[in-house]
């Protein structure tokens, strides 16, 4: 049984008797910091449960703790791909925040804040957001991948403003619901792990929650969701199942392979059919057009010159194993020769959002030595098979 008791509350009562307090908010929205607050202040619940991971929570108390980020881990650690998405996220999230005069997540942070003032325990209800991402990413088929990569980056620079009465209109329940469908037909199964996944995940925190009373802030997007789940009691004990990473299927895991083992035989099996030296021009062939397409991604990001000739030297071994991209060779070798300055450190949430500025701000070069090498060398590579397959 729910009752609205505001326009952004839902009042339920679970089957055990549980009182659950649901504030749907808008995350740089004014209005949903000063209404958690209130919330939190007036009912004296017996825990608060907020939309966060420990590692979001992390960067709330330390705001500048990511400007001492180290890319050469990050890079070894093969979750440079993982920053760049959070990073265009949380800065997309900023900007918007820059324009009503609220910093992303204050809404959340106050709850987090009032709790501690109110020796009240506080329970990260949230889904930790690199497994989140992991999941989507996952999860999406590789020719969805393209266009969403591309709606990312084309978020950056949406010059558009929003105010805190467009806010207030897309916290409405009709609004979400028309976004969250249309969001989920191009994209179902992002909606399906970012949604759908996070809403279990975070009812389900919510109903464990020591406590008979309960106040609880997340997103609106989220509210209904969580509401229904709660209501019907389709919470789940062990969300372990929602923070694995799904394995490749094993058909992407055979055509991954297939494909250079195919190239390696078909250059084997052109030396025994046309002759050793018409192999090796084959293999010639390929190392030109897969590293030089990688070394004229790289020389577009602008990287250092021993970053290009990793470049070179790489892609025609990257590009026979699924395992590794040259992203990671040439982003490794650039950040070492050229490192990030503390102060490009600090400006990068800014810088991102101007096209000219990727090319002057060394951490963002870094990314862009990553992303660019790969398209040419994958055309370089199709031209390279169309070649042997010519010899022939």
């Amino acid at each position: 049984m729910s009752e609205t008791i505001h326009n952004d509350i839902l009042h339920l009562t679970t089957s055990t008797d549980k009182e659950i307090f649901l504030i749907g908010t808008a995350h740089i929205s004014e209005n949903s910091r000063i209404l958690v607050r209130e919330v939190i202040e007036n009912e004296q619940p017996d825990a608060v449960c907020v939309e966060l991971d420990a590692g979001r929570l992390l960067s709330l108390d330390e705001p500048e703790r990511w400007k001492t980020t180290d890319l050469k881990t990050v890079i070894k650690e093969k979750q440079l791909g993982t920053l760049v998405a959070n990073l265009i996220l949380g800065s997309y999230q900023k900007r918007m925040g820059n324009q009503t005069g609220v910093k992303p997540g204050a809404e959340l942070y106050e709850a987090v804040l009032a709790a501690r003032e109110k020796n009240i325990p506080i329970v990260l209800s949230d889904r930790n957001i690199k497994i989140t991402l992991k999941r989507a990413w996952a999860s999406t088929p590789w020719y969805r991948k393209f266009s969403l990569l591309g709606g990312l980056f084309a978020s950056l620079f949406d010059k558009s403003e929003i105010s805190e009465e467009e806010l207030q209109k897309m916290k409405e329940q009709d609004t979400l619901n028309t976004l969250m469908q249309e969001f989920g037909k191009t994209y179902p199964e992002i909606k399906q792990v970012l949604i759908h996944e996070r809403d279990l995940f975070l009812a389900s925190s919510i109903d464990s929650a020591e406590g008979k009373k309960i106040v609880a802030v997340v997103g609106a997007g989220h509210r209904e969701g969580i509401r229904e789940i709660l209501e019907t009691g389709k919470t789940v004990s062990d969300k372990t199942p929602l923070e694995v990473i799904p394995p490749k299927s094993l058909f992407s895991k055979v055509v991954g392979w297939a494909i250079p083992i195919a190239i390696v035989g078909s250059l084997i099996a052109l030396g025994i059919h046309a002759g050793i030296e018409k192999a090796g021009e084959a293999s010639l062939y390929w190392a030109m057009l897969t590293g030089g397409g990688a070394m004229l991604g790289t020389i577009i990001a602008g990287g250092h010159p021993l970053t290009i000739l990793t470049a070179l030297v790489a892609a025609p071994f990257t590009g026979l194993t699924p395992l590794i991209g040259v992203g990671f060779f040439t982003a490794l070798v650039q950040v070492y020769m050229r490192p990030p300055r503390v102060k490009e450190m600090e400006t990068l949430t800014e810088d991102i959002w101007h096209f000219k500025l990727w090319w002057k701000n060394r951490a963002l070069r870094v990314f862009l030595c990553f992303l660019l090498p790969g398209f040419p060398a994958i055309i370089g590579k199709i031209l390279a098979i169309f070649n042997i397959y010519q010899s022939f």
